[in-house]
């Protein structure tokens, strides 16, 4: 089991006992997110590692996001508010975020390791920033830097 997982289960003992909601409802959810991918992947009985978890609440966090635009151009402003901030308590059980200039950097050693032959290669050098920042880097930044990198 990992450590992140029995993590999420201790906080989320710990905001059922304060009576804490907002937490409780969010970490339950993430806890079923994370019961339904073990359960996909056949892993049930053993769980998911901690990379894979953290990948799902990568996932999990970006669906917060997408929903709270999608609440602001319908004008619902509460529930928008109320997606960032299960976005920002899932956020914190992931690695911190590298800022656009370390991105940038990853970016430019793939580059110059790959050589790629422009934009027909761009999913090799994404892959190659994804596999050294792991889920430290956001993807959509990723994939943007990529582009204007390739682009020139």
């Amino acid at each position: 089991m990992s450590k992140l997982k029995d993590q999420i289960n201790a906080d989320l003992k710990e905001a059922m006992l304060a009576r804490d909601e907002f937490r409780t409802t969010t970490l339950r959810g993430l806890k079923a997110a994370i019961l339904n991918e073990e359960v996909a992947k056949g892993v049930r009985e053993t769980g998911l590692d901690d990379a894979a978890v953290e990948q799902l609440i990568v996932k999990e966090a970006k669906k917060r996001v997408e929903a709270a635009e999608l609440f602001d151009k319908g004008g619902n402003a509460d529930s928008a508010q109320k997606e960032r901030d299960e976005k920002a308590l899932l956020d914190a059980y992931l690695p911190e975020q590298l800022s656009e200039e370390q991105v940038k950097v990853l970016v430019d050693k793939a580059i110059a390791e790959i050589q790629p032959e422009g934009m027909k290669d761009m999913g090799r050098v994404i892959g190659a920033v994804k596999a050294t920042a792991g889920n430290s880097a956001d993807g959509a930044l990723v994939a943007r830097l990529v582009k204007e990198a390739l682009g020139q």
